[in-house]
């Protein structure tokens, strides 16, 4: 999927390692219970796993 780059509102790099087999609900639970943040918005959200060179986008 491409993402419109002019739509994105903010982008959230998420501190910390995070298991990039989670699904992507998971990820988007991550968001609103953690951080308190509205999945929904037109926000992009990058997590980083145990690895510093992969990332897993959420849109």
């Amino acid at each position: 999927m491409l993402i419109d780059l002019n739509r994105i509102t903010q982008i959230y790099l998420v501190c910390g390692k995070t298991d990039l087999r989670r699904g992507i609900d998971s990820l988007a639970t991550i968001v609103q219970d953690q951080y308190q943040l509205n999945r929904y918005c037109q926000n992009l959200y990058l997590f980083c796993g145990t690895r510093k060179d992969h990332f897993k986008a959420l849109y």
